[in-house]
């Protein structure tokens, strides 16, 4: 069902040196000297071609890391070198020409027509055969026989000739260059039957197999059809984000003038005039104008977000009311929506257990199917039954065991599991995730940022004498610390004359005011210097004014929403809890009360993080790690699998293995309730593989299966793996949290903060 396609086109000489620039050009820089380039390999179709594209491209001098992706016939190569290797040549010299890989969003799908031309052909001329053949088999004379033999064969020539194309051109390309795959025992079993129903024909044989030899041919091509466009199916998804990229921009000169470039030609710096309806193209920041945005692709959010001068845009992103300038700050391939396709597209590739398991049985698959074939040719020889008799049943042998259930058992549910992720707001950094995400016992949360959205209030806010407030937040403005932030979002922005702006890392910022100096960050250092007995040793933030105390500020934390809920159901699925912050004590005890965790540790530098995760794995815990900071980055690439919320740096979204693209906490049970599903299914398709074999092989040595029940029988030995797969879209969306949670708070004090 899914094994190799033929090649699409022969490889043409050209000049290397201009090729190689071609995929310098079009490569993206991965920093630290390495690049990566896209290729498009449509001829790859089974787990012996990627074994086969990969373990090639490695062989390339320069080639540090090849992955292909199955479903969108994509290889990812990584190459460090002043000149790109040529890929082109050595994916020719492979048996697997390719070309420099594109957006194909937007065009037809050639290998899906190709197939369905090819399935109308091969059924036109089996149904036409089988009626034949019911003439026959109803004891036609046998001058009506043999010509309706002849007609038979007529008919199944261009069956084989055009239709059967698909099998014999991939099995050659894999011949030729000394390797075998799936289509070879299956070309053998086609050229086989037709070459006994004509030797049949010829010496006015009584019966022939020429319904059988196209019979095989078109129910191969329905399973394989059937792949195809469920493949398509499963990846949908991505093409949707592809769509959302605009294919260009208005660009604004210097001068005023505009003029309009591809989407690919937008550098940073660059000003794009966006008029309401528009798609953001690339990430940026709005220069000027007012509108609203419609951020549901980034946040999954159906509101309209309001955007201004200064606000941060995200490529993919509509415009809704009104006209905008925006400052790109990347290119298109380095964009959040690029991310997310990467993301999409990285699911499939991983080489988790399971899937290593089925590609290593898949290797092992043509010597020992052609073997077994052998043997029973043999065995038939040896008990008399004739070398008639002995082909027919081999060919059957060779047919019904071809493992494409088996190849299709992970990387099917992966793909179907990394959609229904994405729709639910979470996209996977790579496959095997999805299987280390089923095994995990333990949780361990991050707090700031994590469990709460990062972004503190002002508490009591009203209580502040409102002038030393429109100080304070007038200073606060000149800082992007997110406790500053909260101060300013106090109060409405005045029109102070500050001087002397200073901002000290650590302890807060410095302004000078009407000749008076005013400090606005740590209560020890803000009244350094003050002569009035305070009665009391303050903390937390305050205001003063030449070391006096004008006013002390209180925070809250907001929770993520969903939190308590999402620990919850964690709990309930018998997951054990942690939180691991490198916050105060006070505050991280607070945040667990609420939340009821029971295994805390607050004050953790980065590296303390990572050893303590490194002592849960050696009491065997395999745990997940939720965080968000740079601080975070080790911990989440030390964990046996790692989560990370959108808003997190990029160097934290690219260590953690899932990302979750809304603020809900509730992303995280849903990942794990879908991995778990995804590991039963995987199972189950190894089972279902697996016992097919079992029943099968032995009944077609027997001698009971003929060459058309047995494409039946495998076509659809590998449409049930597919539709089991399947049921993962209509699955359960989140783990079952435990009865009667208690409500969850929106708001938590935090301690040292003015409190």
């Amino acid at each position: 069902m899914t094994c190799c396609a033929p090649p699409l086109d022969p490889y043409e000489a050209f000049d290397g040196t201009a090729v190689r620039q071609e995929i310098k050009l079009a490569s993206r820089d991965l920093g630290d000297g390495l690049r990566q380039s896209d290729l498009a390999v449509p001829s790859v179709h089974c787990a012996a071609c990627i074994r086969a594209v990969e373990n090639g491209l490695m062989r390339v001098g320069g080639v540090e890391h090849a992955r292909v992706n199955l479903s969108t016939r994509r290889v990812a190569v990584k190459w460090r070198g002043q000149e790109a290797p040529d890929l082109l040549a050595a994916l020719a010299a492979l048996g697997y020409p390719g070309h420099l890989f594109e957006s194909e969003a937007d065009r037809a799908d050639p290998e899906l027509a190709r197939l369905v031309r090819s399935l109308a052909v091969a059924g036109f001329c089996a149904m036409n055969i089988m009626l034949l053949s019911v003439s026959v088999w109803s004891g036609a004379e046998a001058e009506t026989r043999s010509a309706f033999h002849w007609i038979s064969a007529a008919l199944a020539l261009p069956c084989l000739l055009y239709s059967g194309r698909v099998f014999f051109d991939s099995a050659w390309s894999v011949l030729r260059h000394g390797r075998t795959n799936m289509d070879v025992p299956i070309s053998i079993g086609i050229c086989l039957a037709f070459g006994l129903s004509l030797y049949d024909t010829i010496h006015d044989g009584p019966h022939a197999y020429f319904d059988a030899a196209t019979s095989l041919i078109f129910f191969l091509l329905i399973g394989r059809t059937l792949d195809h466009l469920m493949r398509e199916k499963a990846w949908a998804a991505v093409r949707g984000l592809m769509r959302l990229a605009p294919r260009g921009a208005m660009i604004l000169q210097a001068d005023g003038s505009r003029h309009y470039l591809p989407v690919a030609e937008i550098e940073p710096g660059m000003r794009l005039a966006l008029a309401a309806g528009d798609r953001i193209p690339v990430d940026g920041v709005v220069a000027d104008g007012v509108s609203e945005l419609d951020c549901a692709i980034v946040t999954g959010e159906s509101l309209p977000r309001p955007v201004a001068a200064g606000a941060a845009v995200q490529a993919g992103t509509l415009n809704l009311s009104g006209p905008l300038v925006v400052e790109a700050s990347a290119r298109a391939e380095a964009s959040f929506l690029a991310e997310m396709i990467r993301l999409m597209e990285a699911a499939e590739g991983g080489r988790a257990r399971y899937r290593r398991i089925a590609d290593r049985a898949a290797a092992l698959y043509s010597p020992v199917v052609h073997a077994t074939a052998f043997l029973t040719f043999l065995g038939w020889m040896a008990l008399g039954g004739g070398w008639h008799q002995a082909i027919t049943v081999a060919i059957a042998v060779l047919i019904i065991t071809c493992p494409c259930a088996l190849g299709l058992a992970v990387p099917i549910v992966q793909v179907v599991a990394a959609r229904r992720l994405f729709e639910n707001g979470v996209m996977v950094r790579d496959g095997s995730a999805i299987e280390r995400m089923a095994e995990v016992d333990m949780a361990a949360f991050d707090k700031t940022g994590t469990l709460t959205l990062g972004r503190p209030r002002l508490r009591d806010g009203a209580t502040i004498d409102p002038g030393a407030l429109s100080i304070a937040a007038e200073i606060a403005r000149r800082s992007s610390h997110p406790l500053s932030r909260a101060i300013a979002a106090a109060a409405p922005a005045g029109a102070l004359a500050l001087s002397e702006v200073r901002e000290h890392p650590g302890l807060g910022v410095e302004a000078v005011l009407d000749g008076r100096r005013y400090r606005l960050g740590r209560a020890e250092w803000a009244l350094e210097g003050g002569t009035e007995p305070l009665g009391e040793k303050l903390t937390g933030t305050v205001l003063g004014c030449d070391g006096a105390l004008l006013a002390r500020f209180a925070f809250e934390e907001t929770l993520r929403p969903q939190a308590r809920a999402a620990i919850d159901a964690l709990r309930g699925a018998g997951l054990e809890i942690a939180l691991l912050s490198g916050d105060t004590p006070a505050a991280v005890g607070t945040m667990a009360d609420r939340l009821a965790i029971g295994t805390v540790a607050a004050g953790l530098l980065p590296a303390q993080k990572v050893e303590r995760l490194a002592g849960m794995a050696a009491q065997g815990r395999k745990v997940l790690m939720i965080g968000d900071g740079l601080n975070d980055v080790p911990a989440l690439a030390a964990a046996h699998v790692s989560m990370a919320p959108a808003s997190a740096a990029d160097i934290g979204r690219n260590a953690a293995d899932f990302v979750f693209l809304r603020d809900g906490l509730d992303a995280v049970p849903m990942a794990l309730a879908v991995s778990r599903a995804a590991a039963r299914l995987v199972r189950q398709n190894f089972a279902l593989a697996i016992a097919y074999n079992a029943i099968a092989l032995p009944i077609a040595i027997a001698g009971y299966v003929t060459p058309l029940i047995a494409a039946l029988a495998m076509s659809l030995s590998s449409l049930i793996v597919v539709l089991n797969a399947l049921r993962l879209q209509v699955g359960p969306a989140s783990v079952r949290p435990t009865p009667a949670a208690a409500p969850e708070p929106g708001l938590v004090a935090m301690p040292g903060s003015g409190k």
